[in-house]
């Protein structure tokens, strides 16, 4: 307790921590407010390492080595094998270092998130001047309240075999259309947009938008698992769900059992593409297959096309080599059978050698309709995916209309009385002017040329064997 002064009386209040030890502590001359009428004033002036020198004798000397309880975060291994974090709790934080002569000691990898036990000194580090903590051993404490709910939702699903590899599909070898359930404008979605049609430019990819981290995003992912699962028409072969990288917050929705269940319950195979490749949720452990990143899951979900011919071509050039190599040793067989019995009727030799002939003849037939068969089977798997073209549509007899900015038409207001469009149709274009607005248009026979905005410079466009009234698109 220390007697302070108010008034007249004098109050007891307790006594600060190392209160003794400060007022050991000889006041410097060079930390006494100067006397002005000193003529040595500089003398009195003290600099900033040596006010740090001194903080730092007082704490290591006066604060003994000690146990510490927090959550590591901030956890910077180095290449030297020294460990470097913070030690936090609900209020404070205080910086940590862990040399490696004692970091070789653990038994154990420390991690963000994990509650630990720490031994150590108190100490400055005077370039920064930061008192930090040099901790010599350490101990797990628990782990924090993310990392223990990732553990205890980890423990909860693989005792109800949600892990079990025995339920994961096979991903389709030559999907037709591939879902993706992800955020819709991040740089996760890029990538797989960006991979998927450079190895396979005619597949179908339907996107399902989510948000992918906060409040309420694992509801929407598995709500866009559920829904692309359901759809009828152009069904989808499998599915990619992920994000880019981020901390453990940033990832926490893959980790929600509602997101892990509808992977679980999902008809569709799916490729779990979450963060980076040293990343892992409860999404990776329920998926059929988890990729590394969104990349790498866009070329495990399709092969390459050129890929796919180059493999089909050299397959054939190997097979028909080996059917020669053996045709030449079954000859080489032959001569030496025809000179040890070159005593034998001459029946028996050109027997031999027209059974050798037939052989020969028969493989490479043989091989030759494997190669056709292969080759037909891979064209009849692209012509599958020819009716998904959008020329096709066209075709049929479908146009696309679109300003001349290139603005796709899609609605009547979109236009005004009198303006140009562009008509695409399967084959061509034309220029047209709009001379009417409405739901139902009919022009009667006959009556084009009266019609206004249509001058004497109007020509006729053949389209496809067909003509239509527009304007001339070089005037």
């Amino acid at each position: 307790m220390i007697p302070t002064g108010r008034g007249n009386h004098f109050d007891l209040e307790p006594r600060p921590p190392y209160h003794d030890a400060i007022m050991r502590a000889e006041s410097p001359p060079s930390l006494m407010t100067p006397d002005p009428s000193d003529s040595s004033e500089s003398e009195a002036i003290c600099t900033v390492s040596a006010l740090t020198q001194k903080i730092a004798d007082l704490l290591e000397n006066e604060i003994p080595p000690l146990w510490i309880e927090g959550e590591i975060s901030n956890f910077k291994p180095a290449a030297s094998g020294h460990f470097y974090f913070t030690l936090k709790d609900e209020k404070s934080q205080i910086s940590a270092v862990m040399f490696r002569f004692s970091s070789q000691a653990l038994k154990f990898s420390p991690e963000n998130g994990m509650k630990v036990q720490c031994f150590g000194a108190i100490s400055v580090y005077q370039p920064r001047g930061q008192y930090q903590i040099k901790v010599t051993r350490m101990k797990p404490a628990g782990v924090g309240e993310l990392q223990l709910a990732f553990e205890q939702l980890k423990r909860k699903l693989e005792d109800e075999g949600l892990f079990d590899p025995a339920r994961r599909r096979p991903i389709p070898f030559l999907p037709r259309r591939v879902g993706i359930v992800t955020s819709g404008t991040g740089a996760a979605i890029r990538a797989i947009i960006t991979v998927l049609t450079r190895r396979y430019p005619r597949l179908g990819i339907i996107i399902y938008p989510t948000r992918v981290q906060g409040d309420g995003a694992a509801s929407e992912i598995a709500a866009g698992i559920a829904a692309l699962n359901q759809r009828v028409s152009e069904p989808i072969d499998v599915l990619i769900v992920g994000r880019g990288g981020g901390s453990i917050e940033d990832l926490w929705a893959f980790n929600e059992e509602i997101v892990a269940r509808a992977i679980a319950g999902s008809r569709i195979p799916i490729i779990s593409a979450v963060g980076h490749e040293i990343d892992f949720t409860i999404a990776d452990f329920v998926a059929d297959l988890r990729a590394p990143t969104p990349s790498a899951a866009a070329e495990l979900a399709i092969p390459d096309r050129q890929e796919l011919e180059r493999r089909i071509t050299q397959c054939s050039v190997r097979l028909i080599r080996s059917l020669e190599n053996r045709a030449r040793r079954m000859r080489r067989e032959v001569d030496r059978e025809i000179r040890t019995l070159i005593g034998r009727p001459r029946a028996m030799i050109e027997e031999r050698a027209q059974l050798v002939d037939e052989l020969v003849a028969r493989s490479v037939r043989a091989v030759r309709s494997l190669v056709r068969y292969r080759r037909e089977s891979f064209r009849a798997a692209l012509n599958r995916l020819e009716p998904l073209s959008p020329l096709r549509i066209l075709a049929r007899g479908y146009s696309l209309t679109t300003t001349e900015d290139d603005c796709p038409v899609t609605d009547a207001s979109m236009v005004k009385k009198g303006s140009r469009i562009i008509v695409q149709f399967g084959k061509g274009q034309a220029l047209c002017r709009v001379l009417a607005k409405g739901d139902n248009l009919k022009t009667p026979r006959g009556i084009q040329n009266k019609l206004p905005g249509i001058d004497s410079k109007a020509t006729r466009l053949s389209v496809n064997g067909a003509s239509t009234t527009g304007e001339n698109p070089n005037e």
